[in-house]
Order: structure tokens, then sequence, then C-alpha cells
């Protein structure tokens, strides 16, 4: 449930597919009104582009319904804001100068433990623990034509966005073979964004509704094998959740969820996930073999250092 009220308004309004820029206040429900992140105050403002899968997507709605000027207070309930820490992660540490993503590093033992287990600050640790509804305070300071944006792109019929799509796809593949992960998952996008655009006017669950739904599947997990190389492995699990919940039987959605949910120390997930593509295809059985057998070693790892921990302390 969003709530909206409208502080001022001024231009022109939001049209999708756009590249926007504005400010934003995130504040807690509590008598204190207590700010959480302030982009003014940081003195860094926010850029997205409506339609481009953004973590939060709530955000692209709210702000592809304003115009440019204005500034507007939404009150969201959790589950438009359950993802916000992850989200605001990402932002203060480019505030901050540093690589959102870095944080992530390959450790051995309890400080690899409490790296997956935490955000980094104590606030957003204690919002992703226990999501709460939000209020949105934002001002939409610009808007991009798509055509100033990325005019070639934009500009294409539908018939010329099929005919890239698979161009972008083995560009994304090319990319994600050399590494080059963060690039990757741009060129994957940016194809998911034309399927998109051509399967809004099909009929869903139709014939050809279906086959554009089976090709933006693909890239999506192609998108997710890039987001395990940068370590973003709840963005992995939402993303994967999301296919799951539509198409139950697509086994890569189940094996690369279940991937992510061993590197955050989610074992009863992960079990449940490689069971689930054992079933879908019993020829994955030396791949989940090897992947539960890092899982054994990471949990008999973290209870051992369980032990140790709390050793004497009672």
């Amino acid at each position: 449930m969003v709530h909206i009220k409208a502080l001022q308004m001024l231009l022109s309004p939001t049209r999708a597919c756009s590249p926007v820029t504005f400010h934003f206040r995130t504040q807690l429900c509590d008598d204190d009104r207590t700010v959480i992140d302030d982009s003014k105050v940081a003195g860094t403002p926010m850029e997205i582009v409506i339609g481009n899968m953004f973590k939060l997507d709530v955000w692209e709605t709210l702000l592809a319904s304003m115009r440019i000027g204005e500034v507007a207070e939404f009150w969201c309930d959790t589950i438009h804001t359950g993802v916000y820490p992850l989200v605001s992660k990402s932002m203060r540490r480019i505030t901050e100068g540093k690589d959102p993503v870095d944080w992530h590093i390959h450790t051995c033992g309890m400080a690899n433990m409490f790296a997956y287990h935490s955000l980094g600050y104590d606030d957003l640790d204690e919002l992703m623990k226990e999501p709460k509804p939000l209020y949105f305070v934002l001002e939409l300071l610009r808007v991009q034509q798509p055509n100033e944006y990325n005019r070639e792109s934009w500009a294409l019929s539908d018939e010329e966005r099929l005919k890239v799509v698979p161009v972008l796809h083995g560009q994304g593949n090319k990319l994600y073979k050399q590494g080059h992960y963060q690039e990757a998952t741009q060129k994957y996008k940016e194809a998911i964004i034309c399927i998109k655009n051509v399967q809004t006017k099909e009929k869903a669950w139709e014939v050809q509704w279906m086959k554009l739904e089976k090709m933006a599947n693909t890239l999506t997990l192609n998108y997710c094998q890039c987001l395990l190389r940068m370590e973003e492995y709840y963005e992995v699990i939402e993303h994967t959740s999301d296919i799951i919940n539509q198409h139950p039987g697509v086994m890569k959605a189940f094996y690369l969820r279940g991937k992510a949910h061993v590197e955050v120390w989610d074992e009863a997930e992960a079990q449940q996930d490689f069971s689930r593509v054992l079933d879908l295809d019993p020829s994955m059985k030396k791949a989940v073999k090897k992947n539960l057998a890092v899982l054994n070693m990471r949990m008999e790892e973290k209870n051992q250092e369980d032990r140790d921990k709390y050793k004497g302390m009672f």
C-alpha cells in the first residue's frame, strides 16, 4: 500500500523509460520521523532510468507519476520497502567514494560470516532484520527524454528491438567470459528492456507472450550469474524467486538461487533449492553435490567458530 501526500507541484510529467534525477529523504514512521538517508545532506542526487530494473521498483512507479520540480511525500508499506536497506547501502558507499559492491570481500572464518550477515551500517542491519513502513520524500529535479539518453536504443521499432536482443545477448556473454561482469549486466538489462517493451503489447500467457517471457527469463538468469560474481547475493535471490513464482519449472533459477543461499549461509533454503534442481534435472547431480559440499564445509566452519566464540562465556 502507498499513501501519497503531494507537497509542491510545478512542471511536466515523467515518461516511462526516461532517465530521471531526483533528491530523496527516507524517514521512519516513528514520532520523530527519524531520517535514515537524505541525498541533499549527502550532496549527491540520485539518478535512475524508469523501467531499468532498479532494485527499489516502487521508486520507479512514484517518480513516473511526478512532474519536474515537484516535491511529494509517500508512505510505503513493508511490501515495498523490504529491499531498501540494500539500495541504501549501495547509495551510501557511492556517496563515500567507495565501490558499492566491494565490501563483500572474500575472507575466512568469523570475518566472512559477519560480512555476509551485515550491510556495514547498524541502522540498515536493523531494517533488514525487521522491515518497516517508510516515508519517502522525493523531489524530481530533471527528466531526460529517452532519445537524449540513448537514441539508438530507445528509438527502435518493435521489430528492430527483437533483432537487437540476440546481439546484446551475445555481447553480454562475451563480457561475462572476459570477467567484465558489471558491463555484462548492462547488456543483459538493455536486452530485457527491449523484450519487455514488446511484450507489453501481447496478451499475457498467450504463445507470443510466453515466447518473449522465456527470452526475458534466460537473460535475467544470465544477469543473475553476473550478480553472483559481483557478490550481490540477495538481489540474485530476489530475481530468481520472481521467476520461480511465475515459472516453477525453471531449473536454472533454482540452481542460481541455491548458490546464492549457500553464500549467505541459508542452509535449509539452499538444500531445498538443490533438491528441486535434481527433481527437474537429474543430470545436475555432480554440480549439486559439489555445491552441497561447499555448503557443508562452510556451515561446519561457522558452527566451530560459534563454539569457539561462546566458549567460556557461561
